[in-house]
């Protein structure tokens, strides 16, 4: 392969009011602007200094030049949820996203992954486990911007994938699962929904830059193909397949395989992989969840918007190569739902989201009528657990196993690729 390193568009953070500071120069309009700046959304428009705009792009003016956005959100819906003021190298762009302004960073795809690499592992790390994710993140990226512009003035462009089914009034199938399809306004979010970028905010060690340079350029492939490599936190002791978290097709490089590395307590490689608010959760490969009648009732009714009165039982339907949930039949006292995929069976059954859908149910001291008055979920791993597991990576990292060959590990069938 032969082609050029290109720039990457990522959305940053979406409100009303936008505060951010220059800290150099940055030019707009052939005008240089420096210091603390305030965006408001206005009637459609963006008011900035007492004028309209369609649009603001900031360009840096001078090497190194940063901005600092305030009140970026992270872990969006997740339990460990907060707020940050984070800084950015590249060009600042303000667009209108509905009755809100969208904060937009450009910048090219190694300079994105540096930021990347540093946002999702810490400074501790092995130098073999930032290669192979160097390696994936780029990876992840390219194929995403490629399937992109194919599906530019496609018929079969789709911002949501969702399929809901009435079988009848009281039994209700809806299957539904999120991807990084979703977005229209740029290429990529900054949090966990598509990958942690975190800009300069986390100052990128000279390991992460080391392993960004020693793999510039290089993905996976299969068959001609730059693969679509997912991650996760923890998988539990086996990986996940694909068609189980996301759309009914088989990628054959993201098939289960076992993992016997994951399972560790140490915590030196735990917090390569687990930064200062991810170490928050510390059960995430053995983990449960109780939960009173009256607790689960009143949350899935909450989350999917029905009145299902008393819970009789949680009966799995379908379950992937790891045990993760695909498929979890909910019988209520008035209302009977399937709901799928993981994804949604995680947020439907907690307030921000289950650690995995791999769990057992255990119901427990069931009254007269059969609804049991206590509900205890029993789980194992943290995230989908497609493809290469973080912690277990880490693990194989330690032991000095080359980055190649954690990645084939991973991702069996595929070949490590330069592509510029």
């Amino acid at each position: 392969m032969n082609t050029t390193e290109k720039n990457v568009n990522v959305g940053i953070v979406s409100a009303t009011s936008l505060r951010f500071t220059l800290n150099g120069s940055y030019t707009i309009n052939g005008v240089t602007v420096i210091g603390h700046q305030q965006a408001e959304y206005n009637n459609g428009s963006i008011m900035w200094q007492g004028q309209s705009y369609n649009e603001l792009s900031f360009e840096p003016a001078e090497d190194n030049a940063s901005f600092s956005l305030e009140d970026v959100t992270i872990g969006v819906n997740f339990h460990w949820e907060r707020k940050q003021t984070q800084t950015f190298l590249g060009t600042l762009r303000l667009i209108v996203d509905g009755e809100r302004l969208c904060a937009i960073n450009t910048l090219p795809v190694e300079h994105y992954l540096e930021s990347v690499i540093s946002s999702e592992m810490s400074a501790t790390s092995s130098l073999e486990l930032l290669k192979a994710h160097a390696v994936i993140s780029r990876s992840w990226l390219l194929a995403m911007l490629s399937n992109k512009d194919k599906r530019v003035g496609s018929e079969d462009a789709k911002s949501s994938l969702l399929t809901l089914r009435h079988s009848s009034d009281d039994a209700t199938t809806l299957i539904k699962w999120y991807d990084r399809e979703d977005h229209t306004l740029f290429d990529v979010c900054a949090d966990d929904h598509c990958q942690r970028y975190q800009g300069i905010t986390n100052v990128a060690n000279p390991h992460v830059v080391e392993a960004i340079r020693a793999t510039r350029g290089q993905i996976l492939e299969y068959k001609g193909e730059i693969c679509d490599t997912r991650f996760s936190k923890c998988c539990g002791g086996i990986t996940e397949e694909y068609q189980y978290c996301w759309e009914n097709i088989s990628k054959p490089y993201l098939k289960s395989v076992p993992d016997p590395y994951c399972n560790t307590k140490d915590p030196h490689i735990l917090s390569e992989v687990l930064n200062d608010y991810d170490q928050e959760t510390i059960d995430f490969y053995d983990w449960y969840v109780a939960y009173t009648q009256e607790e689960l009732s009143t949350l899935i009714s909450g989350k999917l918007g029905i009145d299902f009165g008393r819970i009789r039982t949680l009966e799995p339907l379908e379950r992937g190569k790891s045990g993760r949930i695909s498929l979890l039949k909910i019988i209520g006292e008035k209302h009977t739902i399937t709901i799928g995929k993981e994804l949604e069976i995680r947020k439907t059954l907690s307030k921000s989201h289950l650690y995995s859908s791999n769990f057992t149910v255990h119901e427990q001291s069931a009254d007269a009528d059969g609804y049991p008055s206590r509900f205890v979920l029993n789980g194992r791993g943290w995230g989908h657990g497609v493809g290469l597991c973080q912690i277990g990576a880490a693990v194989m990292g330690a032991r000095g196993i080359p980055y190649n060959d954690i990645l084939t590990y991973y991702y069996p069938g595929a070949e490590i690729k330069h592509l510029y």
